[in-house]
């Protein structure tokens, strides 16, 4: 089981790119439409999360730019129905935590804006992984600005680091919340969350 790859991007077609390791083999991977990895440029080096899908007569690799995103895929594709092109459909038509979102909220009709994936399947998706999925619970705080409380494990410590520095639960998870990208360190959330507190 091939489990990351770390080497040099080199953008393809049709939703895929090759990572070529420093031996010089080229790993052809298909990632999200909405994947951040797209924004590295041509021979930037990168490490790739990968999941490996092995099929009578096919073996394809499937690449996410963090432990997160790759675990959310993996979980996708337990779902009956759901295979790997449906399930990078789902997350090419919504990032992570929109997806988690949308599982937690019950919210099928953003599961199937994804390309062939229809209203059953997308509530079978809900019903499946309702339970399996953390998500970002919605909060409104004083100011009647919407946020999202965290639950990865970096979001969380970032919240617990912003407390130590003297904010509020509530702050540090306002400004926590407000970050949409996901996968990122614990120092980078508190970065940002800082940006988003002054």
């Amino acid at each position: 089981m091939i489990r990351t790859i770390r080497g040099t991007f080199h953008p393809d077609v049709n939703g895929l790119v090759i990572i070529e390791t420093s031996s010089g083999i080229g790993f052809e991977i298909n990632i999200p439409a909405n994947s951040r990895l797209y924004k590295h440029v041509e021979g930037q080096e990168v490490k790739v999360y990968t999941s490996m899908i092995v099929r009578e007569d096919d073996i394809s690799l499937y690449g996410f730019p963090d432990r997160e995103s790759l675990e959310l895929f993996e979980l996708l594709i337990t779902v009956n129905g759901i295979g790997a092109k449906a399930g990078m459909a789902i997350m090419s038509a919504l990032p992570p935590s929109e997806l988690k979102r949308a599982v937690a909220m019950g919210d099928s009709k953003a599961i199937s804006a994804a390309n062939g994936v229809g209203k059953k399947t997308a509530e079978r998706v809900i019903l499946e992984l309702k339970d399996k999925v953390g998500y970002f619970a919605e909060e409104v705080s004083a100011d009647g600005e919407e946020f999202y409380v965290p639950v990865s494990d970096e979001r969380s410590e970032a919240v617990a680091g912003l407390m130590a520095l003297g904010y509020t639960k509530n702050e540090a998870a306002a400004a926590v919340g407000k970050i949409r990208e996901d996968g990122l360190s614990c120092e980078e959330y508190i970065k940002q969350a800082l940006e988003n507190l002054f």
